[in-house]
């Protein structure tokens, strides 16, 4: 029973992000395509961790560990690379969300004078190979972690 309330917590966690991300980025910011992740289809992964090897991993570490002191702005004013791993944040957003700032990039989908030294990598990576590296970041985190995950997807679709 006690599951049961962490993971209606976490639906609705995962649903009062998702609504602070359209709020924030607008509502039309993930209307571009219907996107899954699949962290269970082996191939897929296997492609994913090449592409994610030779496109993230310089930033966002190679053991999806992300920089340090993530959370706060270098003199530059932009924010170090997140951790892709459990620790961080990427797993609190909705799959079409995580596409669409892998693709656009977050200065992108933010507008305005959003600062990120994230690139958006639409003309560089497909649709395919982006989906296939956010698929090998899912793989990798811990079973209940994915779980929760699933559910902001659930909360998002509806």
């Amino acid at each position: 029973m006690k599951n049961k309330g962490v993971m209606a917590l976490g639906a609705l966690v995962g649903a009062a992000i998702m609504y602070g991300i359209v709020t924030f980025f607008g509502p039309d910011a993930i209307a571009d395509q219907d996107v899954s992740l699949r962290p269970g289809d082996l191939q897929l992964v296997a492609q994913g961790k090449k592409i994610y090897d030779a496109n993230c991993a310089s930033c966002h570490g190679a053991r999806l560990e992300g920089e340090a002191n993530w959370r706060e702005r270098g003199p530059d004013g932009l924010l170090p690379a997140p951790p892709h791993d459990e620790t961080g944040h990427t797993w609190h957003h909705p799959d079409q969300v995580l596409f669409e700032l892998t693709k656009y990039g977050p200065a992108a989908m933010a507008g305005g004078d959003y600062k990120s030294a994230m690139q958006g990598y639409e003309g560089v990576l497909s649709d395919e190979e982006i989906i296939a590296s956010l698929s090998y970041i899912k793989s990798r985190w811990p079973k209940d972690v994915i779980a929760r995950h699933d559910q902001i997807n659930q909360s998002a679709a509806h």
